[in-house]
């Protein structure tokens, strides 16, 4: 969901380390790999572009264990899901709260800060619920 190319940088593996085991999460070779291309700096990446880079690098990782490790870093609170598409979700590796803009034509999402969208109120909450966030994505479309 960026203007992709299949050169990105790459995170420092101590940092990638650290990550791992600051959210308990086993440091297995191929995590290491994938969380290299995840946190060089704050990013929405699809599955497939992750995929991608590391086959461009000459990596041999299957997609399953590409789906499977996003999947374990979101959990874990490594990475947010931006579902900003039907099908197709973007990880995000700024777990900080903040909403995004989704250019439609491109795919492109940039991240907007939470201070920059205002709500007067959030209507009443069904019983027996609590609030855990709120996501916004402002969809956008390329004047023509």
């Amino acid at each position: 969901m960026t203007a992709f190319t299949a050169s990105l940088p790459h995170a420092d593996e101590d940092r990638v380390l650290g990550l791992l085991r600051e959210h308990r999460i086993a440091p297995t070779s191929q995590r290491v790999t994938i969380g290299r291309v995840l946190f060089a700096c704050d990013q929405h990446l699809t599955a497939e572009e992750v995929l991608t880079a590391l086959r461009a690098e000459g990596r041999r990782v299957s997609k399953a264990t590409v789906y499977n490790t996003l999947n374990l870093f979101a959990e874990k609170g490594l990475l947010r899901t931006v579902n900003a598409e039907a099908g197709r979700s973007a990880f995000d590796s700024n777990t900080q709260p903040h909403f995004h803009f989704h250019v439609e034509d491109t795919g492109e999402l940039i991240d907007v800060a939470p201070g920059e969208v205002e709500f007067a109120r959030l209507p009443p909450l069904p019983a027996g619920t609590e609030s855990l966030s709120v996501e916004v994505v402002i969809r956008l479309r390329r004047k023509a």
